[in-house]
């Protein structure tokens, strides 16, 4: 067993962030500036994006796409349950209502055939998940929109670097937004970033991501700039700064590296668990190239003598950090009891979170790391097989 506890995520910064942080701080220009610009145009370029919008977190990018498309009160949204707080918050702010959909059979993306049946007269958008890294079937997903005149905004907070079938995630849907948290796989401490190729949706969202003021409005405090300017909406205060903006700028140069250090921990984990009938690796589909933000070990547990919750104590008892991804959003109180939802009213997604074990996956382990939590995790199965 490990002697220090392996926490569940530690992010991988260089010299290089450490350095342009630095030169920013001494720039003395802190907030939205040239930075952030900069960012947003090597993002928009990194994709294939036409427009970029870098903001402080991915659910004021969700919240910002929702806005673009015209989601107003009274009207519903389609939200996978199996998701982050943020995905459907962002839908409650306009006063609609986020619909929710369980997870597609063994898989935890939300199920597409669900979708029709739950569109109806209100339903506006729709707002897939990239559940670890990896989106649904998208061509379905966005052809069940068009006929339904819908919007897709795609919360792809996990999936930065993905694609689907050869697309960059980022280009798929109307609009998508990406997390920088901490521990995402780039990081700017917090911030997110909004992409469209819909001129009119990225003039939106960047007038809106702060107080609703006229276009570039950083630039008055530039010798290029005017002191003037006009409040155009009643707006957020969503912008990014430039601090963030500097870590961000090379974590982006350094994705394709850190990627390929989770896969290498992807296919250690495989090969150790795919064979032991008391786990179930990750679902992977052919039409996608993962992110890899999560590795979502299930427990078989007819297998086990105990549940996941015990699971999880021995693992913390190895000195091995975890997590848990998600509490279904149906089994939250606000959701269950504004709604009456009953666990079993998404059983794929109640059953998905009794079993699920979320593991350290970080391009900062080690390859002993690694090996600590493989052997923690056989260990425990071992001493307790049904």
């Amino acid at each position: 067993m490990r002697s220090e506890f392996l926490p569940f995520f530690k992010p991988l910064l260089s010299d290089a962030e450490i350095n342009e942080v630095v030169e920013t701080l001494r720039s003395g220009w802190l907030t939205t500036g040239p930075r952030t610009k900069r960012f947003e145009e090597e993002f928009a370029d990194f994709v294939g994006a036409k427009y970029a919008i870098a903001v402080n977190s991915a659910t004021a990018a969700l919240h910002l796409g929702l806005d673009a498309v015209g989601v107003k009160a009274g009207d519903e949204v389609l939200v996978p349950t199996y998701t982050f707080a943020a995905t459907a918050e962002v839908v409650n702010y306009f006063g609609a209502v986020p619909v929710l959909v369980d997870c597609e059979p063994g898989q935890f993306n939300l199920d597409l055939g669900q979708l029709e049946r739950l569109i109806t007269p209100r339903t506006k958008a729709i707002i897939p998940v990239d559940i670890a890294g990896e989106a649904p079937d998208m061509d379905v997903l966005l052809e069940i929109a068009a006929r339904h005149n819908l919007k897709v905004v795609e919360d792809a907070a996990h999936a930065i670097p993905a694609k689907y079938k050869g697309r960059w995630v980022g280009t798929l849907s109307d609009l998508t937004a990406f997390s920088f948290y901490a521990n995402k796989n780039i990081t700017t401490g917090e911030g997110g970033m909004l992409t469209t190729d819909n001129e009119e949706y990225a003039d939106r969202a960047r007038i809106m991501s702060l107080h609703g003021i006229s276009k570039d409005a950083w630039k008055r405090y530039t010798s290029t700039g005017s002191w003037y300017y006009e409040i155009l909406q009643p707006g957020f205060k969503y912008n990014m700064t430039d601090v963030a903006a500097a870590l961000g700028l090379h974590q982006l140069q350094r994705c394709f590296e850190m990627q390929q250090r989770r896969e290498a921990i992807v296919e250690q984990y495989d090969a150790a668990f795919e064979e032991m009938p008391e786990v179930e690796i990750p679902p992977r589909s052919a039409y996608n190239q993962s992110a890899w933000h999560l590795y979502l070990l299930r427990l078989n547990l007819d297998t086990l003598k105990i549940d996941r919750n015990e699971f999880l104590d021995k693992l913390k008892a190895a000195n091995i950090g975890f997590s848990v991804h998600y509490i279904p959003l149906h089994m939250h109180p606000y959701y269950r009891e504004k709604f009456d939802y009953r666990p079993d009213s998404f059983p794929v997604a109640a059953l998905n979170y009794r079993r699920v074990v979320t593991l350290p996956l970080y391009p900062a382990m080690s390859n002993q790391d690694v090996r600590d939590v493989i052997e923690a995790v056989q260990a425990i199965v071992d001493e307790n097989r049904a």
